[in-house]
């Protein structure tokens, strides 16, 4: 093992003989970074990466030295000093001679190892940078913190977008899938997540872990093709989940000294197409353990308890391992070293018979015995010799070896093997696999010189002939069709040349440069002869394919021949449209990989294999518009059906008429600048571009011309339109000062109606103040009227409390002064005498209240005229209401003369019922007094003449006050009264015995008859004022 000492030196050698790496160890050299200072001590690397092609690391030392080691010449140069720790380090940028690297500070910075010069300074974080992830074209890069993770433009070196987590999630990693537009963000909770790059859209999460093995997962590696994600954690499990599936497939159970994983990485193998099987496995000893995932046996291992590892890395090509050993050396280790003694090749299956001289050495002279099987070969074979001698077959396959490689580490032959097992390549790295079929060169000074003269004039109006809802797809479409047409002239004349191109537009739309040369490639090849008989279609092609289809379908072509069907119409529609008419995306992806994958005359052997498969419905159909209906269609047809076919036809013809006999094999486009095409008859192009040149310059004077006689017109009009315009103006100008003369009077008549109506408004104003004020004082007014009202009211009760005391005083003393005169004469003159004067006083008390009624009713009259006269003054719109409030009042009245009427009728029935009673009784004391009748008779004449005058005076002052009031109240009616006085008059003699005992029964139940009657006026009287004092406060 050597070892190398940097010191102070910028650049030298890395080691100083060549490098043996022993099978033990598998190190190639050591190297140590030691100061030559007055106290010399050890710089340690902490971080170390390699390029794009496997054969430079970068590696940074805490106090930010950053080397460059070149493996291949053995030199390393120190490239920066940035004085700060490096967190991080990317090699792998599109632009070779870039890095990034990630400071202490938090910021990511990017030099070139060449000028030594800083490219840009990017900042953003607010924690340190653990990982920086490049995409595999090298123009985005992703950089981890613990909080966030950032994705970065590399040619802006702008921040395109930021992932912001809660802190209470983490982020354990943030990384590209190799080869692919997916980002995988691994979390600390065990979430794993893909994103679409270009969209950030969330492609899918993985579901959680098993819970028997569950794990915090700390570090994950990713197989080349991306198909297999293998994470760890605190835990000697290991888990591997298929992203395509989504699903944790294996559960690796690591060996018991194994307690943590602090790294993991696979094994890149030059023969396993990406699907990685040896992982490497850094534990917690410093030990890396390499593992194989489909046998789960250790293969071998890596550093030692005494000098572990913290970190290692894995060359893209899987020749080398750089590890950063715990005391800060850096150990660069030989892949193929260490799997020697696993890559031993078995024991050769080749026997040489016999062994000729080297001059007569031929292949037909060759012979060799094949005991069993076939030739394996061993999956590493470098630095292996087989026990045979080298034949002149070994040198052929080699040269046919060479020949099948392709870019990006594929082969021609083992692409074809997977073709033919799958149909199809998959999906996620088809356009890999084209660009590699291809051999596109990516081209981009061409491209962007071709692109920079702008659009084509034969493809300015596209549009018109191929409308297309898409923006995007169709500049795309134009700017590819007008690189072809400055490529070629041929092109802008071509007239199939869109519908060739659109397929590969559309699939291609977002990488410009890679559509041009796919179409190109496609033209150069699979095109080949196409514009010999331009602008005819070629018929020396589609000879081939009716010579082929004569051959393999003789029945088929002569149903064309006899319906006047030609190869213009079956094979041509299927060429110029290159299958996309009439094969879904799907099944034109997948005849595509098969086409691109073979020689070019599998395109004219498709187009054979269509027919022949399709026979049954050509037979069937007769007419030509069926014909063409059917090629310009998507039919019912199985496209492995038809990929089988032609494989079969590619075995099976002739090669009199195979179109590979024909068409030269497959050539690439060149570097640097695209190859000239001029594979069409130049004279008929030139002629017709001359020809076209001169139209257009016939149109250009054409138009020329018209655009000044155009031009001339619109003078002549413009002058004709601005004097109309001026005559316009006069006019309008006069309309405008006779509308403002109108405008004028208009307004002077509104100021005029204005100062009219303001002045109404002032004086309506100031009546309505006088009418406030008029009803304040009236109401005032009111207030103390009724406040004298009630105060005579209550002086009125009490003088009739006080009178009909001192009456009742003075009748009791009457009454005993008659009781006590006539008590010595005879009892019934006493009885009668005391009816007599209780009669009068009840007729006076009656005629009192009669006159008290009227007064309180001609009180009531004169407050109605009052208010008839106050609403005199009011406006007509008030008129309806005070009718309204009079002719409830009278309603009222009305009531209350209807209820006066029910009590006196009340009155009258009783006074029946009593005179019925009387009259009995009467009839009894007849006829137990009958003697004593004719004594008394002079005395009760006397007694009857004073009561008929008692009555009669009372019945006339009663008749006076009711016709005074009839004749103040119009509305109103008397109401009838009816007095049992009046019928004293004409009682016979026989009659007058009961009424003494008539005047006994009234004396007890008339003055409380009489005192409910009055006190029910009363209420009336109170209630009709205050329902008429109600809307005259409101009008006022």
């Amino acid at each position: 093992m050597q070892s190398t000492d940097l010191g102070n030196k910028e650049s030298g050698k890395i080691w100083h003989r060549k490098p043996s790496p022993a099978t033990r160890d598998g190190i190639i050299v050591n190297i140590i970074h030691n100061t030559s200072d007055y106290r010399p001590k050890v710089l340690r690397f902490l971080n170390v990466a390699f390029d794009g092609t496997g054969d430079c690391l970068i590696a940074g030392d805490h106090q930010g030295n950053i080397y460059v080691f070149d493996l291949c010449g053995n030199r390393f140069n120190l490239v920066q000093r940035t004085a700060q720790a490096c967190t991080a380090l990317a090699f792998n940028l599109r632009r070779k001679s870039e890095f990034l690297v990630a400071l202490a500070d938090y910021s990511i910075k990017c030099f070139d190892t060449v000028t030594k010069e800083l490219v840009s300074w990017m900042r953003g974080h607010e924690s340190s940078v653990f990982s920086i992830s490049v995409h595999a074209s090298g123009r985005y890069a992703i950089t981890t913190s613990s909080d966030t993770a950032q994705l970065w433009d590399l040619d802006t070196f702008q921040r395109k977008r930021k992932l912001n987590i809660r802190q209470s999630v983490g982020i354990q990693k943030v990384f590209f899938l190799p080869l692919s537009n997916t980002i995988l963000s691994c979390f600390k909770d065990n979430s794993i997540f893909a994103w679409e790059c270009d969209t950030l859209f969330c492609k899918y999460q993985l579901p959680a872990p098993p819970e028997s093995s569950s794990i915090l997962y700390k570090v994950f590696a990713v197989t080349r093709d991306g198909r297999i994600l293998a994470a760890g954690g605190k835990s000697n499990h290991l888990h591997l989940w298929c992203l395509e599936a989504r699903q944790l497939f294996r559960i690796i159970q690591m060996p018991t000294k194994v307690r943590a994983v602090r790294h993991l990485e696979f094994l890149p193998d030059s023969f396993d197409a990406g699907s990685n099987q040896v992982l490497g496995v850094l534990s917690q000893d410093g030990i890396m353990r390499f593992i194989n995932t489909q046998t789960c046996k250790l293969l071998f291992e890596i550093g030692s308890l005494d000098e572990g590892i913290s970190s290692a890395v894995i060359s893209p090509h899987g020749r080398y391992i750089a590890s950063i050993v715990e005391n800060g050396s850096l150990n660069i280790y030989s892949v193929q070293a260490l799997t020697q003694e696993i890559n031993k090749p078995p024991p050769p299956l080749v026997k040489v018979i016999e062994d000729l001289p080297k001059n007569k050495l031929s292949s037909s002279d060759l012979k060799m015995k094949v005991t069993s099987g076939r030739v394996q070969q061993p999956a590493k074979s470098r630095e292996s010799k087989i026990q045979t001698r080298i034949l002149k077959q070994d040198v052929t396959g080699n040269f046919e070896s060479k020949k099948n490689e392709l870019p990006d580490g594929l082969n021609k032959k083992r692409l074809q093997i997977l073709l033919k097992g799958y149909g199809e390549y998959p999906t996620k790295y088809r356009m890999f696999i084209w660009r590699s079929l291809l051999q596109l060169p990516e081209n981009h000074t061409a491209f962007s010189s071709l692109t920079d003269k702008g659009t084509h004039v034969a493809f300015l109006n596209l549009q018109k002939k191929y409308p297309i809802k898409s923006r995007k797809l169709l500049r795309v479409l134009q700017r590819t069709l007008s690189a072809l047409a400055h490529w070629s002239v041929i092109f802008s004349d071509t007239p199939y040349l869109p519908l060739l191109a659109f397929p590969f537009v559309k699939l291609f739309q977002n990488n410009q440069l890679i559509c041009f040369e796919v179409i190109a490639t496609l033209i150069m090849n699979w095109c080949q002869h196409w514009f010999e008989y331009f602008p005819n279609p070629p018929i020396n092609i589609l000879s081939m394919i009716e010579n082929v289809l004569a051959f393999h379908d003789k029945e088929l072509l002569q149903h064309f021949i006899d319906h006047d069907i030609t190869s213009q119409l079956y094979a041509w529609p299927l060429l110029e449209t290159v299958f996309s008419e009439v094969l879904t995306r799907e099944e034109w992806l997948k005849l595509f990989d098969n086409i691109f994958s073979n020689h070019p005359s599998f395109l004219l052997m498709t187009v054979v294999a269509y027919n022949i498969c399709s026979r049954v419905p050509l037979l069937n159909c007769n007419l030509k518009d069926d014909f063409e209906f059917f090629f310009h269609h998507r039919n019912n047809l199985d496209i492995n059906v038809v990929i089988r076919q032609v494989y079969h036809l590619m075995e099976t013809t002739p090669t009199a008429i195979h179109p590979d006999s024909m068409l030269h094999v497959f050539v690439a486009l060149t570097k640097g600048q695209y190859p000239v095409f001029n594979q069409y008859p130049k004279f008929i192009v030139d002629y017709q571009t001359q020809e076209r040149e001169r139209i257009r310059n016939d149109e250009l004077d054409y138009l020329r011309e018209r655009q000044t006689v155009e031009d001339m017109q619109a003078e002549v009009d413009q002058q004709r339109v601005e004097d109309e315009a001026w005559y316009q103006k006069q006019e309008l100008l006069r309309k405008a000062e006779e509308t403002r003369r109108e405008m004028l009077l208009q307004e002077e008549e509104k100021m005029i109606q204005q100062r009219q109506r303001l002045a109404a408004a002032k004086r309506e104003l100031k009546i309505k103040e006088m009418h406030l004020q008029d009803a304040v004082r009236r109401r005032f007014l009111k207030l103390q009227q009724d406040q004298r009202e009630m105060e005579l009211r209550r002086l009125d009760d009490e003088i009739g409390r006080k009178n009909l005391t001192q009456n009742q005083e003075a009748v009791a003393k009457e009454m005993r002064a008659d009781a006590d005169a006539y008590r010595r004469k005879v009892d019934l003159e006493e009885h009668m005498f005391h009816q007599l004067i209780e009669a009068g006083e009840m007729q006076s008390q009656k005629t009192q209240k009669v006159m008290e009624e009227n007064l309180a009713k001609a009180e009531q009259a004169c407050l109605n005229t009052d208010w008839q006269i106050q609403s005199l003054h009011k406006q007509k719109c008030d008129d309806l209401q005070r009718n309204e409030c009079y002719q409830e009042v009278a309603k009222l009245l009305r009531e209350n003369r209807r209820k006066e009427i029910e009590l006196l009728h009340a009155m009258v029935e009783e006074e029946a019922k009593k005179w019925k009673e009387a009259e009995g009784k009467e009839f009894d004391l007849r006829s137990a007094k009958k003697a004593s009748a004719l004594s008394d008779a002079s005395r009760k004449w006397f007694l009857k003449q004073e009561i008929n005058a008692a009555v009669e005076h009372a019945d006339n002052l009663c008749h006076k006050e009711k016709s005074r009031f009839h004749n103040e109240q119009e509305d109103s009616s008397c109401l009838p009264r009816t007095s049992q006085l009046n019928d004293t008059s004409e009682m016979d003699p026989s009659a007058q015995i009961s009424l003494n005992r008539r005047a006994v029964e009234w004396d007890t139940s008339g003055p409380n008859l009489i005192e409910k009657v009055r006190n029910l006026r009363q209420r009336l009287t109170a209630q009709a004022r205050h329902r008429c004092q109600t809307p005259h406060l409101l009008a006022t």
